[in-house]
């Protein structure tokens, strides 16, 4: 367990510090900013496998029982979490690397209506759906750590922005959110389903059919309740 938690702890860590720190600036100042992402995205696998050794070694240690509706709790939020995976992938994100803001006649187009953030967002969903379908010890541990990552690195990427930006970003976080909905429900944002693309939800339900599929053949577990 213990080798799990410092494999997480450094995957969190080399993220916030490599990401929107002083350190951050020096190392692209020295490397070069298409070396350091490079090296950037390098590490990020390298401690993405380990974590992914270090949790399939790692003890089970019960915390809570896990009753069969909380074996529902992935299959009814990965849906939700592949569509805002997908959409962020798969369009021109604005707060992406090296990204301006901007979108559909200075709006926020597509799944950027729902949150600026849908790729964290998506991997924050699939993390705690996880979580609460799993019950042990070593689960909290590895998908807490994601959870952490994805809605702190929403905030640490706002600020990031908000600095690279300067007096663009208001009128950007004004059209949009950071909680997903919130601008929507707020009047801010509209949400335009054709600017989704058919494409895209086709894909994100290809992708969720491959997950069931690959679930009990990679991981040895079903990804079915039933």
């Amino acid at each position: 367990m213990q080798t799990l938690l410092l494999a997480c702890v450094s995957f969190v860590a080399s993220h916030f510090l490599l990401s929107g720190t002083p350190l951050r600036a020096l190392l692209a100042r020295l490397l070069g900013e298409r070396l350091y992402l490079g090296f950037y995205s390098l590490l990020a696998i390298w401690l993405l496998i380990w974590m992914g050794l270090a949790y399939g070694a790692a003890p089970y240690v019960r915390l809570w029982p896990v009753s069969p509706a909380l074996l529902w709790v992935p299959l009814l939020v990965m849906p939700f979490a592949l569509l805002l995976i997908v959409g962020g992938y798969l369009a021109r994100n604005p707060t992406a690397v090296m990204q301006e803001p901007g979108g559909t006649d200075g709006k926020p187009a597509g799944i950027f209506a729902v949150t600026r953030h849908p790729i964290l967002w998506g991997f924050a969903l699939w993390a705690l759906a996880h979580i609460a379908a799993r019950g042990d010890l070593a689960s909290l541990v590895l998908f807490g750590s994601i959870a952490i990552l994805s809605l702190g690195g929403t905030l640490a990427l706002d600020a990031k922005k908000r600095r690279a930006w300067g007096e663009r970003w208001a009128p950007f976080a004004r059209r949009t959110s950071n909680l997903p909905f919130r601008a929507i429900a707020d009047g801010r944002a509209r949400f335009r389903h054709g600017e989704f693309g058919v494409w895209r939800l086709l894909t994100a339900i290809a992708l969720f059919a491959l997950l069931i599929w690959a679930h009990p053949r990679v991981l040895g577990v079903s990804a079915l309740p039933f």
